[in-house]
């Protein structure tokens, strides 16, 4: 189910499709099927503007982020998990180096606040490899020089890195660390991502107190024109991705429910 996942993505982000559907209008064009080309261009051309133009993203991204309000901490806890896909790596004079991304900025920022709040508790950052081509680079690896900038001390962290998705982040974890009965553990992953991840840890009787960060979806107005193409397309992307992960979760019995709630 991993490679299918990342075969299916790789052709069904909303970018590639709609490149695939202005390729595919030029050439028509080019070869006389006018009609079929000028509405595959008319098509593409359409859902870009709107999706630039438009505040869509209260539609299929705000309410994944506002499903799980920031929460009043408890004074103690048990243990705080956060979960990978905050850390990338990109090779430099042909290495490879781990580096916080755009949401692992504030993943690892606010894991590294709690872990001061509460100094004696678990830290867990689970997240292992999400690629096909290069499994080999696991974000746990890298996730405690990241951490020890934030002011961490890298002998407190638990590193799971067998994971590839979002399931086994939560899966491996809980083998683990094995969680007992009323212990009390903090989630801490992108809003967006939160629904999907609350769901994996229910499935495994593990119950969190859901902590989101990495709020994406601004207060656009419908008629504020805000012009970013490459932003709005991301969100779209992002909020796709999560509906399609709370379904495809839900169907192979990851996630008690479709879309998890407080």
């Amino acid at each position: 189910m991993f490679e299918l996942s990342k075969i299916f993505w790789a052709v069904a982000q909303p970018a590639v499709l709609l490149l695939i559907a202005l390729t595919l209008g030029v050439v028509f064009l080019w070869i006389g099927w006018r009609r079929l080309g000028t509405w595959l261009l008319s098509l593409a051309t359409l859902v870009l503007l709107a999706v630039t133009l438009l505040p869509l993203e209260r539609l299929y991204l705000t309410p994944l982020e506002r499903r799980f309000p920031i929460p009043e901490l408890p004074a103690a806890v048990d243990g705080i998990v956060v979960l990978g896909g905050g850390i990338s790596f990109r090779e430099l004079d042909g290495v490879p180096r781990g580096e916080i991304n755009e949401s692992g900025g504030d993943r690892l920022g606010a894991f590294a606040a709690l872990a001061g709040r509460y100094p004696e508790a678990k830290l867990v950052f689970s997240g292992g490899s999400g690629s096909l081509r290069h499994p080999e680079l696991r974000e746990a690896d890298a996730a405690a020089a990241l951490l020890a900038d934030f002011g961490v001390d890298p002998a407190r962290l638990i590193l799971q890195r067998r994971s590839r998705n979002t399931w086994e982040d939560a899966l491996f974890a809980f083998e683990l660390v094995k969680p007992q009965p009323g212990e009390r553990w903090i989630l801490v992953t992108s809003a967006f991502h939160m629904p999907r991840s609350v769901g994996c840890f229910r499935q495994l009787g593990w119950e969190v107190i859901p902590y989101p960060v990495d709020f994406l979806a601004g207060e656009r107005a419908w008629l504020g024109f805000e012009v970013n193409p490459v932003y709005s397309l991301g969100l779209l992307t992002i909020g796709l991705k999560e509906w399609i992960g709370l379904v495809a979760y839900h169907l192979m019995d990851r996630s008690p429910t479709l879309f998890p709630a407080p």
